[in-house]
Parts: C-alpha cells; structure tokens; sequence
C-alpha cells in the first residue's frame, strides 16, 4: 500500500534517546486528504538497551495510530483549506472598500462598518467618492449572500457605480444601469467565484446547483455643495431607507421603498431630491442595523431606528454614527450576527 507502512526497523537519532539508544521501532503513516498526500506521521519507542529488535508495537496500538493518522490528515486538510480560503478572502476584501473617504465641503462624514466574520469579506459595502463638476455620490449597499461570491458582485458594482457617476448619469439612470448590469453579469462572475473555490479546494457545488442570481440592495445618492447647504439626490433600491434629523431632534424618512437591484428585467428606479441645511444629518444604515434581533425583536421595531437618531439631535457626526453603534450593540445580550454599515452625512 503506497500510502501507508507498518512497523519498521530503522537507526534511531543517538542524541535524542541518549547514547544507549542507537535503535527502535517505529509506525510511519502517510498524511493524506482529498486525495493529496500531505505528510507522514513517525511515532518511535526504543529498543531495550543492548538488544535491537526487541520492542514492537501490539495490534491495538498499530490500529490506534492508524487511526490517529487519519484524523491528523482530515485536521491539517482542514486547516489549509481554511487557510487558503481565508487568504482568497483577504485579497478580495482589500479590494473591496475604498482607502478613504472622501472629504466633501460643508459637509462632515462619520462611518461604521463592522463585518461580522473579521476575516473574510463582508455583503455589506459603502462609497463616497468625488465625481466631478462640484458633485459627490455616496453609496450603501448590502448584496446577497457572504464569502468571495459576494465579494465578486461588490467587486463588479462599486466601479460600476463610480463610472456611471462620473459619466455624468443620474441618479435614476445609475440605478437603472446597474441593475441590467448585475443581472448581465454578476451571476456568471460569482457562478465563476465559486467554481475557482473549489479549485482551490473548497467544498464542492453540489449536484444541480446552477448559477445563482445575485441581488442587491442599494442607498446611492449624489451630493452638490452650495452656499448656505448641500442638495442631496438619492434613491433605494429595496434598502433601509435614510432618516433625516433636524436640528430640532425631528427625524424622517427621505426616500421611497423600491425594488432590490438585479431582480426585475427592465425595472425603472424614481429619486428624491431634497437639501441639506445647517445642522441637518442624514442616516444610511444596512439592515444588520434595522434588523439586529433581541429575541423575537427587532431594533427597528417600532421605528426604534428613528428614535435611536432622534435623541442624537445637537450631536456632531462622529457622536451620532458611534452613538446608533452602541445603541445596536446594546440591544441584545450576544454581538449581532450580521454585518453593520452605517453612513452619516452632515451639513456644517
């Protein structure tokens, strides 16, 4: 059998069993999983002092190793597909996110983003970018599903979205672009992602899974500076929709419900448009927020987002995003169990 021997005779390492030790009997397995040979496992006694040949190994110890031999195999098997999956999604999460924010004038930024699995990439991705001619376009998207598949799609739709910003498209039209965009080609790129998975020795798909649609979620808007406030463009697509706070602790919500991105052939997306005055702060939230469980509750139950932000009223942005932070921490027992992203955008 080639990938494993019984007890053999061999010269013993002098140092290590002192200078009588010169011989002994080992068990030597070959490590092997999914069919890869990964090593081999030695476990050695030593011969009686002055007499070679005279220990060996009874059946049900040779049988015990044997069988510590395969779970050690299964062990490191697992470990390297972990650590190679880990590694895959490393890479794709540096590529995820942008390096910085940007700074936008007359307006102050403040984030939240806390990927539930710290070392792989998150469903949930954010934007703020420059996109020419005074204007600035923002982003809070949540796409279905975990792991490299969804990183793909975040991949694909946050150049998509900076391109078409900066090709001068609306909000609507962006919106009305990438969802023909995701359902072209996303499901073949994460339909790809996964078969490369299991190339680098991932589980395998299992019988009759085809490629997937890939939706999105989506909060994109366009901000442009004016003397006196900001006046903001934005649009959900099957979002959280944004709340807006007043400086007198009045909060609403700025944005119609419609339907997620990468569903429906031909769908056509509306914008509210609206500005932004001295002290205004505008809240964009995924639904690892709204939806963070307390037992059957919810954080959002009973517009307990809004109430949340409503008693952030004459806090700086910074304060407000590390406030709803808390507060969604604190409202059940164990760390929440999806991601969060949260984006808050205010007038100076």
């Amino acid at each position: 059998d080639p990938w494993r021997s019984g007890p053999v005779g061999h010269p013993w390492p002098g140092d290590a069993l002192g200078p009588q030790g010169t011989h002994g009997t080992a068990l030597a397995y070959r490590l092997v999983a999914g069919g890869r040979p990964l090593g081999t496992l030695v476990i050695g006694r030593a011969d009686t002092p002055g007499v070679p040949g005279t220990t060996g190994f009874p059946d049900e110890i040779t049988g015990l190793v044997e069988d510590l031999s395969r779970r050690v195999a299964l062990a490191i098997g697992a470990a390297r597909q972990y650590a190679r999956q880990a590694t895959i999604s490393a890479v794709l999460q540096r590529g995820l996110l942008p390096g910085a924010v940007a700074e936008i004038p007359g307006v102050r930024s403040a984030l939240v983003y806390e990927p539930r699995d710290k070392g792989g990439p998150s469903g949930d991705f954010y934007d703020l970018f420059p996109a020419g001619d005074g204007r600035w376009c923002f982003a809070v998207g949540d796409v279905q599903g975990k792991g490299p598949e969804a990183a793909v799609v975040i991949g694909l739709a946050r150049p998509w979205l900076r391109l078409l910003a900066r090709e001068q498209y609306g909000v609507p039209d962006v919106l009305d672009r990438l969802n023909q965009l995701l359902l072209d080609d996303a499901t073949e790129a994460a339909d790809a992602a996964a078969r490369a998975l299991v190339a680098a020795g991932g589980p395998p798909v299992a019988p009759g899974d085809g490629p997937q649609t890939r939706f999105l979620s989506l909060l994109y808007g366009e901000l442009v500076p004016f003397d006196g406030g900001v006046r903001c463009t934005l649009a959900s697509a099957g979002h959280p929709l944004p709340l807006l706070l007043g400086p007198d602790g009045t909060v609403s919500a700025v944005a119609c419900p419609q339907t997620l991105l990468g569903v429906v052939e031909d769908a056509t997306y509306v914008s509210e448009t609206f500005e932004l005055r001295s002290g205004d702060t505008l809240l964009c939230v995924t639904d690892g927020i709204t939806e963070r469980r307390s037992g059957s509750r919810q954080f959002d139950d009973g517009d307990g987002l809004a109430a949340a932000l409503a008693g952030c009223a004459g806090l700086d942005a910074e304060l407000v995003a590390e406030r709803i932070r808390r507060l969604v921490h604190e409202f059940g027992p164990r760390p929440p169990e999806d991601d969060l992203a949260l984006l808050v955008l205010q007038a100076e």
